[in-house]
Order: C-alpha cells, then structure tokens, then sequence
C-alpha cells in the first residue's frame, strides 16, 4: 500500500512537473522576443551600425511632439507603433508623424495580452486599428507590434492575413518606469554595442505614450532617445523597420 502511495505520488509530482514546465514553455514562446516558437518576426538583421529606433503606446498629446523635433534636429526618421485608440483620439498628430517621414505600425487598439485573447478579439484589435491609421494617413500600414510581445500562432497568422509583417525587438529596458533618462540610455547603450559586437543591428524600444495614461509624463524616454541620437548619430545609421523587411 505504501508502495502504491508512493508511485501515486511520484506520478501526481511528474504531472504537475510537466504542467509547470509547459507552462513556462509557453510564457517563454509568448512573451520573450527571441523565441521562435510560436512564428519568426523580424527583429533585426545581421549588420552591425544600423538601429532602428521604434516608439510605442502614442501618440501622446505632450511628448509625441516633442520626440518629433528632437528627431527632425538629427534628421533621424523613426518607427511609432501607435495604439488605435490614442490615433482616433489625436489623428493630426498621427499626420504630423507620417508628414515627417517616420514609419507607423499598429500596436492593437487597447493594447491587450493577444496571447491570451480570443481569435475574433485579436482580428478585431488589429483590424480596427488598420482601418483608423490608414483612414487618417491615407496608406495602408505594414508592421505590427504585439503589445508586452504577447503572441501565439493565432496572432501571428492573424496579421499576416491583414497583411502585416510582425515585428519584435532585440533591445529594451523599463523606460516606461524609469525616472532617469540617464539611465535608460545607458542600458540601452550597452545592449547596442554588445549587439554590433555579435554582428547584429540594434530594434531599440522605447515609449512615448502609456496604454494605461494617456497623458503619461515620456519626458525621461523622449531625453532618453536624444542622448542615444547624440551619441550614435555621426558614426551609425539610422533607419525604420521598412529597411529590414
């Protein structure tokens, strides 16, 4: 009996093993912008010097144009993943982002967990948001951005049937909370030159909007993008997503 007790546990601990290691498998392919496992996205390819900076959750009403001057002062165009619903709420500005030359993305309209979201809620989320950006710009869009990077086979077949390339990164930190621009560029800094070491260009993310605020202060991101222009601009090229794909 005792025997038998102890094979039933044995078996109820490899059951919960397995289901504790299939679900960090599946956070893994969902949410970490390396993995492949649940479809490729382009991220960046392999040629050192070039970054892509890409802005995320705007436009914000404050900072979105202020991040546009400090780009047209280093003649940088850039890539914004806007969010639908912060388009719909500031459509001039979203004109004034594709006047510039800069590249716009969708990035869903609420910016929820596609990864855990119905199929008809992601095709809703994307589709929306493409029918609002190309209606404001006059062109279609080509470039999504899961919000958090969540996704699952479903999310990326999705998009691409809205004919929408995917789109990851490969160098971020927590400017979305990080108070010191300083900071946020020297973190990032580290992460492109490591990158050029490996031979790698840099998909460097950065925020200026906030999916819960939409006043959200960027100020700390929007500095922080001037000093990574400052120091890389005389010795890189920088360019939009468009180049890689």
């Amino acid at each position: 009996m005792i025997s038998s007790l102890a094979t039933g546990i044995d078996a109820g601990l490899g059951i919960a093993a397995g289901a504790g290691l299939a679900a960090g498998a599946f956070a893994y392919a969902s949410l970490w912008p390396g993995s492949r496992l649940f479809g490729t996205a382009l991220t960046a390819p392999a040629r050192p010097g070039e970054l892509a900076l890409t802005f995320d959750d705007g436009p914000n009403a404050t900072w979105t144009p202020r991040l546009l001057e400090t780009l047209a002062e280093h003649d940088v165009r850039a890539t914004f993943f806007l969010l639908g619903g912060r388009a719909q709420a500031q459509p001039e500005l979203v004109r004034r982002i594709a006047a510039a030359g800069h590249t716009i993305g969708n990035h869903s309209w609420s910016h929820p967990k596609l990864s855990r979201a119905r199929a008809s809620r992601v095709r809703e989320e994307l589709q929306r948001t493409n029918e609002e950006l190309q209606q404001i710009v006059g062109a279609p869009v080509k470039f999504f951005r899961p919000p958090y990077g969540a996704r699952r086979p479903a999310v990326f077949r999705i998009a691409r049937e809205l004919n929408l390339k995917p789109v990851l990164w490969n160098a971020m930190t927590s400017d979305w909370s990080n108070p010191s621009a300083e900071r946020i560029a020297e973190r990032l800094a580290k992460k492109i030159d490591g990158l050029e070491r490996r031979g790698r260009a840099a998909n460097i993310v950065l925020h200026d909007g906030g999916h819960r605020d939409a006043a959200a202060n960027r100020e700390p991101s929007v500095t922080a993008a001037g000093l990574l222009l400052a120091r890389y601009a005389k010795n890189h090229r920088f360019v939009t997503v468009d180049a890689w794909g």
